[in-house]
């Protein structure tokens, strides 16, 4: 299902190398398999299903789990939206597919193992390493609901809309008065006045109204006791038998929550996320991966901000945020460099490092060190300055690795663009 709507209604962008990009945030995101387990603990209502990561456990949950239905939904997991537009590169349409119950076997070793590509996962696309079989539901009605973190009333905020599914985002955009958005009172929590409004502006055909608000209350109560940061259920829907069923989840979650969420946290699969990202994290590094060819090493945010406007300023585009901090060690130093040289988009590396809590002295040992341990195959432009400058730059003069110094942030960003299309 489309995930986009969020990012429309509730959600900021950042400015990056002179173009907008969607913010990207350190948050635990899970399967859709999940995501319904965990509101099934909540009493919210799912559809019966199964995660499996083989044939032959497909066979099994068929016996076990599904042994009178006439037919299954075989939803890929990946950590990405837009399943069911998205196409395998083997050739396969889709990622969801309602099949007949004896070719649910055939449909999931299709997906199994396969690379699928969305809107949301770039051409490069995910593997595939589990599908979700779940009963076919009876759906009478399908409409839209999310929970968000919202800045204007800084709290929680419901939005809701009487009709849901891929065209969300459109309908968003040109009927923006379907859209009900309830704000929650986080020291009071919902009230049933609140859920009230939300079942109202889903404007049920056939769910029962009280139950209906129950489970807008235990939706919201999942949210703020599992530190959410995000709650998306599109379709919500009406089935056949008068409930509000939660057809498809995404949730995400807050990872400074992660002391106190550890079964959730455990959840987590780095194999769907960015392995550079995964990587910087185990180092306790600030890094974002971003398509450029010049991977940045800077401390402070602010300055790796402003270095990376400066490198599209000069015609560059950076390969990735990386702030090492103020109180970086010369063993992240190193991780740093392994992390930007394992990226085969880099073809040159600018370090750009204003030495207040950090020292020069530091990062230069850890750039020495690191060229020990890492081919570096590209050309490396340093700008030092601050606390220990005059020593790391003699720890680098007397290193003999051959690296192109700057003297002021603009002078490093012109020369890595130039190394970079001199390489």
């Amino acid at each position: 299902m489309v995930r986009g709507l969020l990012n429309k209604l509730a959600t900021k962008s950042i400015k990056v190398a002179g173009n907008w990009q969607q913010q990207q945030l350190r948050r635990l995101n899970i399967h859709e398999y999940q995501g319904a387990e965990l509101m099934s603990k909540y009493g919210i209502n799912v559809p019966k299903g199964v995660a499996v990561s083989s044939v032959e456990e497909v066979r099994k949950a068929i016996q076990t789990t599904f042994p009178n239905e006439k037919e299954l939904v075989v939803k890929s997991q990946i950590l990405a939206g837009g399943r069911g537009l998205g196409k395998f590169t083997s050739g396969l349409q889709g990622g969801v597919h309602i099949v007949k119950i004896d070719q649910a076997e055939e449909i999931a070793g299709k997906m199994l193992g396969q690379t699928l590509v969305t809107k949301q996962t770039g051409p490069q696309g995910k593997v595939v390493s589990k599908v979700y079989l779940c009963e076919k539901v009876s759906l009478v009605n399908e409409m839209y609901f999310a929970i968000t973190l919202d800045r204007t009333t800084a709290g929680p905020l419901i939005i809701a809309c009487r009709e849901g599914g891929t065209s969300i985002e459109d309908l968003a955009e040109k009927f923006p008065d379907m859209i009900i958005k309830v704000p929650i009172d986080v020291f009071k929590g919902i009230t049933d006045e609140d859920a009230a409004k939300v079942v109202d502006g889903l404007a049920p055909k056939v769910a029962d109204r009280d139950a209906s608000i129950e489970q807008v209350k235990k939706l919201y109560n999942l949210f703020r006791e599992c530190d959410c940061t995000q709650l998306e259920i599109n379709p919500i829907a009406e089935t056949s038998d008068n409930k509000l069923v939660a057809a498809d989840a995404k949730l995400n979650f807050d990872d400074n929550a992660a002391f106190r969420q550890k079964e959730i946290f455990a959840l987590r699969d780095p194999t769907q996320e960015d392995p550079r990202e995964v990587a910087a994290a185990k180092a306790d590094l600030n890094y974002i991966g971003l398509d450029g060819e010049i991977g940045c090493m800077v401390n402070g945010a602010g300055l790796a901000m402003a270095t990376m406007d400066i490198i599209k300023l000069h015609g560059g585009t950076p390969a990735n945020f990386l702030d090492v901090g103020g109180n970086a060690s010369e063993g992240q130093v190193v991780e740093a460099f392994k992390i930007l040289t394992s990226d085969d988009k880099v073809k040159a590396i600018l370090v750009n490092i204003f030495g207040g809590i950090m020292k020069c002295d530091v990062i230069a040992s850890g750039i020495v060190n690191a060229a020990k341990q890492v081919a570096l195959k590209v050309p490396v432009v340093v700008r030092l300055e601050g606390t220990n400058v005059d020593q790391g730059k003699r720890i680098l003069k007397e290193s003999g690795m051959t690296l192109i110094t700057a003297e002021d942030l603009d002078d490093a960003a012109e020369k890595a663009v130039k190394a970079l299309k001199s390489a």
